[in-house]
């Protein structure tokens, strides 16, 4: 019997640098590993993206390209060295000949790990249910795409995602997609993203709407990714240059930054970022992201974009569940997290008087690194003249809550795949009940820009809520966004 992937029937399609062969599965034609770049290996290390080199003939796209070098604490048994050719997209479309929109995936993985063959990203139901062309691609993760290293441009992982969706422009009507009509969505890391990609000069007119899920607050200072990098650099054995790095190879380069994430802690003078369980984020470098996407949103850079952003209920649950402490936070760890995080400390302890250690330890992190981030960035892209739909998803899924990156399955609509298995597990009766409001909601949006529910505003804070059942209502965590009013979130300085 033939596997899903094999393909029922060869399609071909016809890009800049030559044509590419998928196969027909359930009905869609599906192309994989195409490249939207050239390896970015040997002399290319550490650049920015160059187009593909052109091929002749058929170029066979079935399989999915092999992924960049992965954080073995997220991604355990990932090989580290491959042949290079990273950056490679796929692609779902139900017709090769129409022009329909365009839904293109930005994955997550903390900007250390994270690839596009993952199976939870498969974009199968998306595209059919929905009648929308879906890309996923991969993209330069660690220090290959974020570390800040001198003679290297800043943020190449990002760099990298904006080649994608040039590709995308230039190339996706001849798989039935419009490229006048492409909405990027992505969670966590990929979030964190396309926040910066609505900022980027070099990514204006990529795209036309934009889904964020779970927007990570962090963004980091040149001094402050400068530091970091001299640091994995030094355990690598090397000086924090492209020359010199360029003699270590990438499956090295992880090692070392593996190694320092674990010892992120005792390095105090990286503030906040040490508590956290990775050490890069988007470099506000003044280039290629100019500013802050919070202060740039604000003053309406991106306006004319229509945006879904939302957050997790119980964002941080995943972290002390997977590390075995949850239920379990002292009284002093507790009290270091409202230090570290928090912009009042005695505030929280008042406004949540009767919050266990844990509660205000998982409440104060989940604000900090998520749902504080999201929920600004909505109002900052409402007061720039934009329009912005918020949401929360607050099903729980047995032992983890409304945890981070349960979303992730709710909204590709897999409930048995990747993450799925250990979030949701057998409860997918009622998984599938949310997942059927969020699908539907993403691919309308895609279409027409609405969502099914009213634009946030600064008066009447409308919220999608996704629940069993779900509901519009005034933001749920007021008592949160009371606290966060007047903090700002702008890139991360080194500490003294």
């Amino acid at each position: 019997m033939r596997s899903r992937h094999e393909a029922d029937a060869d399609i071909e399609a016809v890009t800049a640098a030559g044509t590419v062969r998928g196969g027909r599965e359930d009905g869609l034609a599906v192309f994989r590993g195409i490249p939207f770049a050239r390896p970015p290996v040997g002399a290319l290390r550490f650049a920015a993206p160059e187009p593909p080199e052109p091929w002749d003939g058929v170029r066979p796209a079935t399989a999915f390209g092999p992924p960049p070098p992965q954080s073995s604490t997220l991604a355990p048994g990932a090989p580290q060295e491959t042949s290079g050719d990273w950056l490679t997209c796929n692609a779902w479309t139900p017709d090769p000949a129409a022009s329909l929109p365009v839904m293109v995936w930005i994955h997550g993985g903390a900007y250390i790990a994270g690839h596009s063959a993952d199976p939870g990203y498969d974009g199968g139901r998306l595209s059919q249910e929905g009648g929308v062309v879906v890309v996923t691609f991969n993209y330069r993760v660690g220090m290959e795409g974020f570390g800040h290293i001198e003679g290297a441009p800043a943020n190449r992982g990002i760099l990298d995602q904006a080649a994608a969706l040039s590709w995308v422009r230039d190339n996706i009507a001849a798989f039935g997609g419009d490229p006048g009509n492409v909405t990027v969505f992505g969670e966590s890391a990929g979030a964190g993203s396309i926040a910066a990609l609505l900022t980027m000069p070099s990514a204006s007119g990529l795209f036309h709407r934009a889904i964020a899920q779970s927007v990570p607050g962090t963004y980091f200072s040149p001094a402050l990714a400068a530091d970091i990098s001299a640091a994995i650099s030094a355990e690598a054995g090397a000086r924090p240059t492209r020359r010199a790095l360029a003699a270590i190879t990438p499956g090295r380069l992880m090692t070392a930054v593996d190694s320092v994430a674990v010892t992120m802690a005792g390095r105090t003078r990286w503030g906040p970022v040490a508590h956290t369980p990775t050490p890069f984020s988007p470099v506000v470098d003044g280039d290629v992201l100019p500013r802050p996407p919070w202060e740039a949103l604000a003053a309406g850079s991106a306006r004319g974009i229509p945006l879904i952003v939302g957050h997790n209920r119980d964002e941080y649950r995943l972290f002390t569940v997977m590390d075995g402490s949850h239920g379990r936070i002292s009284e002093d760890r507790a009290a270091t997290a409202l230090r570290v995080f928090a912009p009042d400390p005695s505030a929280y302890r008042a406004a949540f008087p009767d919050a266990s250690p844990g509660t205000l330890h998982e409440l104060v992190q989940s604000d900090w690194l998520f749902r504080m981030p999201s929920l600004h960035l909505a109002e900052a892209h409402a007061t720039g003249g934009g329009r912005v739909h918020f949401y929360e998803l607050s099903w729980q899924a047995p032992g983890f809550g409304a945890c981070h990156a349960l979303d992730v399955p709710l909204v590709w609509g897999d409930l048995s795949a990747g993450m799925a298995q250990l979030l949701i597990g057998e409860h997918r009766a009622s998984a599938a009940e949310v997942s059927a409001k969020i699908r539907p909601a993403w691919t309308d949006f895609a279409k027409s820009g609405d969502p099914g529910w009213p634009a946030y505003d600064s008066t009447e804070r409308l919220t999608r809520v996704f629940d069993v059942p779900s509901a519009v209502t005034p933001y749920p965590e007021e008592t949160s966004r009371a606290l966060w009013a007047q903090h700002t979130f702008t890139a991360l300085p080194l500490a003294p």
